[in-house]
């Protein structure tokens, strides 16, 4: 399997919308057409999704448990006091999800809103992905010159970058030559 291969169902799209920025060269597909298609997404609300982004962004680090840039300890949703995060509750907060039941049972979470704009699809993602438990294994790599998202599907859940045969690999020749230095 590829290290970097996509996450399960919804969180593909948080996954996605995540890895717009290319942390490393500063390039956003959110200022190109094509990028904002991918995400069923209007230019008008391309600053919407930056913003949507980077407190996932934010919340995927907590998952990791990195520090977030500049330091700061970062809490979990369940937890007080992450400032990063409480701004995705906040965003989130604007796309209220409702309770349907098909015919057979099955109930699952959707959106309020007709048709679900990109906010609402990512409240809708989250809440399955907390339900079924997938929502924790969403992280962005340690790299701070990376910060890619990817989905953890080690046994132990506790990968730390996004490849191993390149963040990893960088990380580690790091903390060899600084032993040896």
């Amino acid at each position: 399997m590829n290290e970097r291969d996509s996450a399960p169902g919804g969180l593909a799209l948080i996954e996605a919308l995540v890895n717009t920025l290319d942390v490393e060269t500063g390039a956003d597909a959110l200022d190109t057409a094509d990028g904002r298609a991918e995400l069923a997404i209007a230019e008008q609300d391309a600053p919407a999704a930056r913003s949507l982004r980077e407190a996932l962004r934010t919340a995927c680090l907590a998952h990791a448990g990195h520090v977030p840039p500049g330091g700061e300890a970062v809490s979990l949703p369940d937890q007080p006091g992450g400032e990063a995060v409480s701004r995705l509750d906040r965003l989130l907060a604007d796309a209220p999800l409702r309770v349907t039941v098909d015919e057979t049972g099955v109930a699952a979470l959707r959106p309020v809103e007709e048709p679900p704009g990109l906010t609402a699809r990512v409240a809708a993602a989250i809440a399955t992905a907390s339900a079924d438990g997938t929502w924790d294994r969403l992280k962005v790599c340690e790299a701070a010159d990376c910060r890619w998202a990817y989905y953890d599907r080690s046994p132990a859940g506790r990968r730390r970058w996004c490849s191993m045969s390149v963040c990893g690999a960088r990380a580690k020749m790091r903390t060899y030559r600084a032993k040896r230095g």
